[in-house]
């Protein structure tokens, strides 16, 4: 791996992995999709891209938990198969977002970054613990890696690279 790859947050799978079909690729990260998971992998042709993850922010099933989190910024990744170079280009959007109303939903507020970036939501009790000292318990953790990290194993384990996109077009 390359000094750009390290900063831009390209990977490559491992020496010997053959590449699988584009469809098989494709199918797989639709397959990341859980009920359970605070994210959804979609068809991306409305947003020029093949497939888009993003948070379900939107969904208020889970309005509560992204309201919860304290969640400062909201992630997007866009991502299109380029099958002759065995690779999916992935671009990485983030924008800032802040609570309004009663009750309290999300909003894009407008700061906008594009790249590989990890936001990290964590809320801590404290209070006596045992020894009579004072001891802080994790109740809360949200991570944005959650989101990218099994896209990014799908790719690799399915023999194609993860090119993360900076600059230009996906």
């Amino acid at each position: 791996m390359g000094l750009f790859d390290k900063l831009t947050g390209t990977k490559h799978p491992d020496d010997g992995v053959a590449p699988l079909p584009a469809t098989e690729v494709h199918a797989a990260l639709l397959g990341v999709n859980r009920a359970d998971a605070p994210y959804v992998v979609r068809d991306g042709a409305a947003e020029d891209a093949d497939l888009v993850a993003e948070w379900r922010m939107a969904e208020p099933a889970w309005q509560t938990f992204f309201v919860a989190s304290q969640l400062t910024r909201a992630v997007r990744i866009r991502m299109r198969l380029v099958p002759e170079n065995h690779e999916v280009r992935v671009l990485e959007e983030s924008w800032e977002v802040t609570r309004v109303g009663n009750p309290p939903q999300l909003k894009i507020s407008g700061a906008y970054s594009r790249g590989p970036d990890r936001t990290v939501s964590s809320r801590y009790k404290v209070e006596r613990g045992d020894s009579g000292g004072f001891e802080a318990t994790e109740t809360f953790r949200f991570d944005s890696s959650e989101l990218r990290d099994p896209l990014q194993s799908v790719v690799l384990k399915s023999g194609w690279t993860w090119r993360s996109v900076i600059l230009g077009k996906l």
